[in-house]
């Protein structure tokens, strides 16, 4: 193994070393970013999937960074990596060379994030109030009771909570399910499965009450509202800190001296 804290010619210390007897097979890391992870249980699984390709050596996931960095041989493909980390429900691209595009789309994910949130939150706190405050304020109570009526009540909450799962809440849907379906559930999964069980049981309430038993009869809308509302915000404030903390790792990473590492074979 060859490693130099200075500027190396490929070339030329692959020349040299092929003069001595050996055949060369460059080494170089591979560096990906990965979309779509949101714990500790998704770095695992890709980290696995990566080790799994031919060639790879060595295989390290950063969640916060949302970087993958993959040491392998020269049959290394950027491709195959990629293709082993779609199987595995995720997302990975190669890393673009220029800084200002990373942070340029980080900046779009993060003001989408932020929008989504907002949307939600239109949308989630009418729900609240109107279920919720009900149940804590016997006098709005009252004058719910008489001014919308329970199952008007009902239908403006079964419309609001449609629209924040439908629009800012889809993309828990769109990556937990089949999570689920590869038995794989991850935090997208969780959110899925508790705000899908709280409306589905609301639109039966809402709807066809007269299937659930007496004294059952009742609305979780705003469950579910909630639910998608916090995890928003909870996303939105972690996209903000990922932000200023891939801003500091490569700062750090352009002091680091550059390494090259040769893989000697014998003839």
């Amino acid at each position: 193994m060859i490693s130099s804290s200075q500027p190396l010619d490929l070339i030329a210390a692959t020349k040299a070393v092929e003069r001595a007897g050996y055949k060369v097979l460059a080494s170089q890391p591979i560096e990906l970013s990965i979309e779509g992870m949101t714990c500790a249980s998704c770095v695992g699984r890709v980290e696995k999937a990566l080790k799994k390709v031919e060639g790879v050596q060595q295989a390290n996931v950063n969640l916060a960074t949302e970087r993958a960095w993959v040491q392998g041989n020269a049959q290394v493909q950027s491709s195959d990596l990629i293709q082993a980390v779609k199987k595995a429900g995720y997302t990975a691209k190669q890393i673009e060379q220029n800084a200002r595009v990373r942070q340029d789309k980080k900046a779009t994910e993060q003001q989408q994030l932020k929008r989504d949130l907002m949307i939600s939150l239109i949308l989630a706190v009418p729900v609240f109030i109107l279920e919720m405050g009900s149940h804590m304020i016997p006098a709005f109570h009252m004058w719910v009771m008489d001014n919308i009526g329970t199952q008007q009540s009902w239908l403006i909450q079964f419309v609001l909570t449609t629209l924040v799962l439908i629009f800012p809440g889809r993309r828990f849907y769109q990556k937990g399910i089949p999570a689920l379906w590869r038995l794989a559930p991850d935090m997208n999964s969780l959110v899925a499965v508790g705000t899908l069980a709280a409306y589905s049981f609301s639109l039966v309430a809402t709807f066809i009450p007269q299937v659930l038993p007496e004294g059952t009869v009742n609305v979780y809308y705003e469950a579910a509202a909630v639910i998608v509302s916090l995890i928003l915000l909870g996303r939105y404030f972690e996209a903000k800190a990922k932000g200023r903390t891939s801003q500091a790792i490569q700062h750090l990473v352009g002091m680091q001296a550059k390494q090259h590492v040769f893989t000697t074979m014998g003839k």
